[in-house]
Order: structure tokens, then sequence, then C-alpha cells
């Protein structure tokens, strides 16, 4: 049986590397993706042939990557290259199942991501280490992190606030005691996620902050200490003693660069990290929730009873699906299967409250 899945994801690999070479500056990062487009191009081949296709006839890109190419243009293609993670662990599940089914004694290796990169790094020397280490710092920073916080703060947002305002719709007619409803869970929503990601932030940042501090203080009073501890790192990660040593004098020998290897090496942290705005996050939090949690309200502005009712769920089945949708920009399903469980799941919540406020909603209204 053929996997034309499996192809098609292997297609959208390269389609989606050629894109972000495309729209690279720097002309060594072009190269790496320029590369990877290659590879992933050279999957799709190999899998057509083993299926008996003509890689003369290969598919052109699925709508879910000319998508991503579109929000691409929107966003910021770095934001791609989250999306692309994701991409690269179903390609290695395609290459294992590929496998089992023909039987084929294949490396899976050249699926992994850092093993490609390795591979790029050894045959070509112009793209340094250093080179490497930023598009992994990009790779890890952004990519679909932000799209992911959309999808994500509108679910909740549309969810709670669908559901309470069907809890009350249940319990009580009154158009405007719904949309009061509405409209106070939205601001409590909304405002208990901006704070929860303000304090999220500031705590991390702050946390961070106090750690970077003390491991200053000690590379201060006790540099040979913090040479010794790094060398041990290194020999721990398989570098031989000797050199270890060596490395570690080096590094020290910087205090700016020792204190920036220190907190990566021992803490986990990396400065880049701490850029982020509090406020910034809070901001987007109040937005991505309130806009979703407004989508059940707006009917109630307008009309009232069994009306309103049946067109918030309309709306909301409707947002619902949308979120779904979305969501198969990161998993790769279909867009069907991922939009109608959402909705299912949405309207499945909703109908428990409703039922609940019809039930007891009399006795606790008075």
């Amino acid at each position: 049986m053929i996997n034309f899945k499996n192809i098609q994801t292997e297609i959208d690999a390269s389609y989606l590397y050629q894109i972000l070479a495309e729209h690279e500056e720097d002309p060594n990062i072009v190269n790496v993706f320029r590369q990877m487009s290659e590879i992933e191009k050279g999957h799709a081949t190999a899998f057509m042939k083993i299926n008996n296709l003509d890689p003369a006839n290969m598919p052109p890109p699925s709508v879910r990557a000319r998508v991503l190419n579109k929000i691409g243009k929107l966003l910021g293609y770095d934001f791609i290259l989250g999306v692309l993670m994701d991409t690269e662990k179903n390609i290695s599940l395609s290459v294992i199942n590929s496998r089992k089914n023909v039987n084929a004694d294949r490396s899976l290796s050249d699926t992994a991501h850092v093993t490609i990169l390795q591979n790029i790094a050894a045959n070509h020397p112009s793209v340094s280490g250093n080179y490497l280490a930023r598009f992994e710092k990009r790779h890890r920073s952004v990519g679909g992190n932000a799209l992911r916080a959309a999808v994500l703060g509108g679910n909740d947002g549309l969810v709670s606030n669908f559901s309470l305002v069907m809890g009350i719709a249940g319990a009580a007619s009154g158009q405007s005691t719904i949309l009061f409803t509405g409209l106070a869970g939205l601001l409590a929503g909304a405002l208990s996620m901006a704070l929860g990601e303000w304090i999220s932030v500031t705590s991390s940042k702050e946390l961070y902050e106090n750690q970077m501090q003390l491991e200053l203080e000690e590379l201060e009073n006790n540099p040979e200490g913090e040479q010794w501890e790094l060398a041990l790192i290194y020999q721990s990660k398989g570098i031989p003693e000797e050199q270890a040593q060596k490395m570690a004098k080096d590094i020290i020998s910087n205090k700016e660069l020792a204190h920036e290897v220190l907190i990566k090496e021992e803490l986990g942290i990396n400065k880049e990290d701490l850029e982020g705005s509090a406020m910034e996050a809070a901001v987007a939090s109040f937005i991505l929730f309130a806009v979703g949690a407004v989508i059940p309200v707006i009917p109630f502005f307008f009309v009232g009873g069994f009306r309103a009712i049946i067109l918030s769920s309309i709306f909301s089945g409707f947002g619902l699906f949308l979120i779904g949708a979305s969501i198969t920009l990161f998993t790769g399903k279909s867009i069907w299967h991922s939009g109608f469980r959402q909705v299912i799941f949405g309207l499945a919540a909703a109908a428990i409250t409703f039922g609940i406020g019809r039930l007891i909603g009399a006795s606790v209204l008075g």
C-alpha cells in the first residue's frame, strides 16, 4: 500500500526549507537551508521509487505548506523553523514505517536534524560553528511558538466563555444577564491570563537573574574552583581531561566570556531567553483570550432567547473548527478530523454546562 502522506511530508519539508533559503540574508545559513531542502527532496524521491512511482511526477506542496508560507509572509519566515521541527519528527516516523514495510536496511541518522547539520558542517567548512549556533538559537526561540500561543489562547477563551455563556443561558433567559455574564467572563479570563503570563515571565527572569548574579560572584571570588567545575563539565561530555582543562583555562581568562559559558553550562540559561518583555506577553495573552471569548457573546448583543443560543453555538462551532484546523499546521493531521474533533469537544463542554444550568439554575438564581 502506497503511503502518500510520507511522500507529501518530505515534499513539504523540502518546499519550506527552500522558502527559508529564499528569504534568508546570511549566505552561510542560506547554504544550510538549501542543502536541507535537497536532503528532504531526496527522501521524497526515494519514497516514490520504493513505491514504484515516477519521481518526475512528484506532487506539488500541500495546501498546509502553502498556508504556512502565507503565514510566514505575515509573521516573518523565522516562524516556519518551529513548524519544521515538528515536521522533522514526522519525517523520522515516516522513514521508520517505510523501512518496516519494505524491510529495507537504511540508516535513520539522515532524518535527524542534528545529524543533518553535522553533515553539512563537516562537508562545508564555510558554515562555521558560530553560524550553526545562531541557526539553532533561532530554531529554538522562534518558530511556531507565537502561532501556538495564538491558537491555544484563542481556544481557551472560546471554550471557557462559550461554556460559561451556555451555563447561564440554561439557567436564565434574560438577554442582558447572559450578555453581562459573557462580557464579565471575557474580562475576568483575559485579565487572569494576562496576569498569569506577566507573573510567569517576570518570576522566571528574576530567578535567572539571581542565579546569574550568584554565578558572577562565585567567578570573582573563586575563579580556580569555577575553572575546575567547567573542566569537569567538559570531561563529562567526553572531552579528554587535558583538553578539557585547557579549554576551561582559556575561557576563565576572559571574565565576560567565562560568565556567559558558566551560566549556560552550569545553569542551562541562555541570555537570549531573558530578552522577552513581561508586559508584551501579558498584553498578547489578554488579546488572544479576548478574541476567542468574544465569539460566543456576539449574538447576545443583538438578539436573545433560543435564537441567540443557536447563533452563539453556530459562531462558536465555526470558531472551534478554525482552531482545530489551525492545529493541523503543527500536527500535519487532516483538517476535517482536527476541526470536527475540536467542535465536538467544545460543544460537549457547552452542552454539559447548559444542562447543569438548566437543572440547578432556578434554585441558584432564586
